[in-house]
């Protein structure tokens, strides 16, 4: 196939999903080989249902999607495991990869896992990994299988830095066409040269070419133009109105004239700019502390020992912190070292030499979101963590994380995983905790989100230990004590 020939088109393709859920409405888009295209799109928008168009996991309500050729392979590197892999080793994870059996499978792993900068043992199943072990687990298993269109969503996701450096030079070098959906802007910045826009108001794509701070730029300079035209537009609109309304009551041939200029004025309004809204960016919020009683001595959580893993085996370290009410808490270390499994263990009450006072309340955002009740609505969801039950609250409080009346009627299985996101900080303002325990709380986040959470977090009076692999966001976040797992062991 010719270097930037066509190689997947879209030709006004419909796509609903679900009762009222309308994707895409007559959407035309296309991609040519050894392309880079980031799909960007507010939460909810849909953009993973793009992909599932692309795999043929969704069928179009209308409109053709073509390939060429037809027999044009595709990976998708997914944003988190599929329950039915978990139990499989990783070698059986990976010979799900392939409809023929592979003589030199392993050899193949090996090779793919100096891409991701993974080395783990292949008898050992998935779900013993941690998330940022998993998530190279996904790529590797999208690379394995060298397709000529790469889907990755949200590849960035639970990888520490080096992690991340790994997948970008790949990227770069990878002769083929990707797609990729992430939220980081800097990193979708080193290698696309395009960009395709899932407009959730109206439901189209629009294509753009360059880089992705080009294209951002792009984007927002003709919205500035548009509202610019449509305010004058809008000026010469009034002007006709007020002198047809003159001329009207002049009565005579003066009406026929007022009319032509009511007419003129109609044109104009349908003629005006239909600007895009663009995503909306969630304001400023607080996430409230817990009320302790006076007799409170102020120690939320001590911390003599902690476990860390070295070489995939439990190592045990003396340590000495104690956690007061305004202390937060950084815990760094490479994918592997077990920080999620620490912090499942303090907010499960299992971690061996930590004290957690009993009178603390314990808010946990966990990078899976597994502590949501998928069968929930999201009202559900916000309406469980409440003391004081307060519908009026509730609704106010879940509006401004872009959650309206029409996402909290559904079940929480249903969202994106940004709006999970968005409904976990939701929550933990209207649980009010005495300790906050975050566990990437930058994943699947809308980059325009982060400042504000990030201030958030800043701000919090409450004890908090948190666990990120996006310097940038941790900067803007006052750290009072790290604790550093890799110099542990």
């Amino acid at each position: 196939m010719a270097t930037n020939d066509v190689i997947l088109r879209f030709s006004e393709v419909s796509f609903d999903y679900g009762h009222n859920k309308e994707i895409l409405e007559e959407a035309s888009f296309s991609l040519r080989t050894d392309s880079k295209i980031a799909l960007m799109g507010q939460n909810g928008a849909g953009k993973s249902s793009i992909f599932g168009l692309i795999t043929g996991l969704n069928k179009p309500k209308e409109g053709g999607i073509h390939l060429t050729p037809r027999d044009v392979s595709i990976g998708i590197a997914r944003q988190v495991m599929l329950e039915e892999h978990k139990d499989l080793t990783v070698r059986e994870y990976f010979e799900t990869a392939f409809t023929e059996k592979k003589y030199n499978l392993d050899k193949l792993i090996k090779d793919v896992f100096e891409v991701v900068n993974a080395d783990y043992p292949l008898d050992k199943k998935v779900r013993e990994f941690s998330g940022g072990q998993q998530a190279r687990l996904l790529l590797a298993y999208a690379l394995i299988q060298d397709p000529d269109i790469l889907l990755l969503d949200e590849p960035t996701n639970n990888l520490d830095q080096t992690g991340i450096d790994h997948l970008t030079t790949f990227l770069i070098m990878y002769p083929k066409t990707v797609l990729i959906i992430s939220h980081d802007a800097e990193f979708l910045n080193t290698f696309t040269d395009g960009v395709l826009y899932l407009d959730v108001h109206t439901h189209k794509v629009e294509q753009y070419t360059g880089n992705y701070f080009d294209v951002v730029e792009e984007i927002a300079n003709r919205v500035e133009r548009e509202n610019l035209q449509n305010a004058r537009m809008e000026q010469n609109i009034k002007k006709l109105k007020a002198q047809a309304e003159q001329f009207a009551h002049k009565g005579g041939k003066l009406r026929a004239v007022a009319k032509k200029m009511r007419d003129e004025a109609g044109d104009m309004e349908e003629n005006k700019v239909e600007v895009r809204r663009e995503d909306k960016t969630i304001p400023e919020f607080e996430i409230p502390m817990q009320e302790f009683e006076p007799l409170f001595d102020g120690k939320i959580v001590t911390i003599k020992s902690i476990t860390a893993i070295k070489n995939h085996k439990p190592v045990h370290k003396e340590v000495d912190l104690v956690l007061r009410k305004n202390t937060h808490l950084l815990i760094e270390g490479p994918n592997g070292i077990g920080k999620s499994t620490f912090l499942e263990a303090l907010a499960t009450g299992k971690a061996k030499g930590v004290t957690i006072s009993a009178a603390v309340r314990i808010g946990y955002y966990r990078q899976d979101f597994s502590t949501l009740n998928y069968d929930h609505t999201a009202f559900q969801s916000l309406d469980e963590v409440m003391d004081k039950k307060d519908e009026h609250i509730l609704r106010s409080t879940a509006a401004r994380f872009l959650l309206d009346g029409k996402i909290l009627e559904t079940q929480v299985r249903a969202l994106s995983e940004g709006q999970k996101g968005l409904l976990s900080f939701a929550r933990l303002v209207l649980q009010r905790p005495g300790l906050l325990i975050l566990d990437e709380p930058t994943n699947h986040i809308n980059f325009r989100h982060l400042p504000i959470i990030a201030q958030a977090l800043s701000e919090y009076k409450g004890a908090m230990i948190m666990v990120s692999h996006i310097p940038e966001f941790v900067k803007q976040i006052r750290i009072d004590e790290t604790l550093n797992l890799g110099n542990l062991v």
